[in-house]
C-alpha cells in the first residue's frame, strides 16, 4: 500500500496538470471500491475547478473551487495517472475523468480497495480519523512519549496507528526504526526519552529520503506520470531478510506480527 512518500510523489507530479483546472466530464466505469462510489459521484465533480492538490498522510486531497475535498485513498494497487491523449481504457480503469486542458486522469486500480469520496473538510475528517504529520513540527519525542506511556503495544504498531502518526505504514516503519535503533517489537512504553527522540528524527529522515527518490516501487506503485519510484534501492532492512547488515553484517531477520512482516537487525536494534 502506498504510504506518505508515494502519495507525496503523487501530490507533486499530478499538481501541475490539475491545479486551476475544471473537470469536463466524469465517467464511472465501475463504483465498487472499498466504498461504493455515492450516486451522484460523477455529477457533483463535473465542472467543478481544483483548487489545489493536498495531503494527508496517506491520503489525496483534492480541493474543489465550492469548498469541497475530493478524497483519494489508493488502496493496495490504485494509481491515479494522468494522459496526454484519450486511450481506449485499460482493464480495472474504474473513474475516468476528462479535463479542461484535454488531458484524462484515470484510476485504475485491480484490487479495487482505493477510496474516493467528496464532502466537507468535516465530513472528510469523520472518514480520515488522522493523527499528526510526522514531517511537521507537532510530531516530536514529547508526543510521542504521550502517545506510548500507558500502552503495551510495540512501537511498530503504534508507528503504523494511523490516528497516532499519518502517513506511515510497514515499510517506512521497518526502516526508520533500523535508523533509530530500536526493535520493532519492543514494547513502546520502555522506550526511554533518548530512544523516542531517534525515532522521531529517524521518521523525519527517511520519509524525507523517499520523497526525495519518488517513494518506492516494490510492486503496483506508479507516480501520477506512470514513473517508478527509486526509494526501493536504498532500503536497509525492508524484504531484505538472510542479507548482511549495512551497519555491522549480521543477516537481518524477518518476523511475523499481526499479518505483517517485520524486518530488523537483531545486533544493531534493542
Amino acid at each position: 500500500m502506498p504510504e506518505l512518500p508515494e502519495v507525496e510523489t503523487v501530490r507533486r507530479s499530478l499538481a501541475p496538470f490539475l491545479t486551476g483546472v475544471t473537470i469536463r466530464a466524469v465517467t464511472v466505469r465501475e463504483p465498487r471500491l472499498r466504498r461504493t462510489l455515492a450516486a451522484d459521484f460523477a455529477q457533483v465533480l463535473t465542472g467543478r475547478t481544483i483548487a489545489q492538490l493536498g495531503r494527508r498522510g496517506k491520503y489525496l486531497y483534492l480541493h474543489l473551487d465550492d469548498e469541497k475535498i475530493w478524497l483519494v485513498h489508493l488502496g493496495m494497487t490504485g494509481q491515479l495517472l494522468v494522459e496526454k491523449t484519450e486511450n481506449p481504457p485499460l482493464p480495472h480503469d474504474h473513474v475516468l475523468v476528462t479535463l479542461s486542458t484535454g488531458h484524462r486522469l484515470r484510476y485504475n486500480d485491480p484490487r479495487r480497495f482505493g477510496l474516493m469520496l467528496i464532502g466537507t473538510e468535516a465530513e472528510i475528517e469523520t472518514v480520515t480519523a488522522l493523527g499528526v504529520e510526522p514531517l511537521s513540527r507537532m510530531f516530536t519525542g514529547r508526543y510521542l512519549r504521550e502517545k506510548i506511556q500507558r500502552t503495551q503495544r510495540a512501537i511498530k504498531d503504534v508507528l503504523m496507528d494511523q490516528r497516532v502518526v499519518a502517513g506511515v505504514g510497514n515499510i517506512y516503519a521497518s526502516e526508520l526504526l533500523f535508523r533509530a535503533g530500536v526493535h520493532p517489537s519492543r514494547v513502546a512504553a520502555t522506550l526511554t526519552e533518548a530512544a523516542t527522540d531517534r525515532i522521531v528524527e529517524a521518521t523525519k529522515t527517511v520519509l524525507r529520503e523517499a520523497i526525495r527518490h519518488r517513494g518506492s516501487s516494490i510492486s503496483d506503485y506508479r507516480d501520477g506520470e506512470g514513473k517508478r519510484g527509486g526509494f526501493q534501492d536504498r532500503f536497509r532492512v525492508y524484504d531484505r531478510e538472510g542479507q548482511p547488515c549495512s551497519t555491522c553484517r549480521q543477516l537481518i531477520q524477518r518476523e511475523t506480527r499481526g499479518g505483517r512482516s517485520s524486518f530488523f537487525c537483531a545486533a544493531c536494534q534493542r
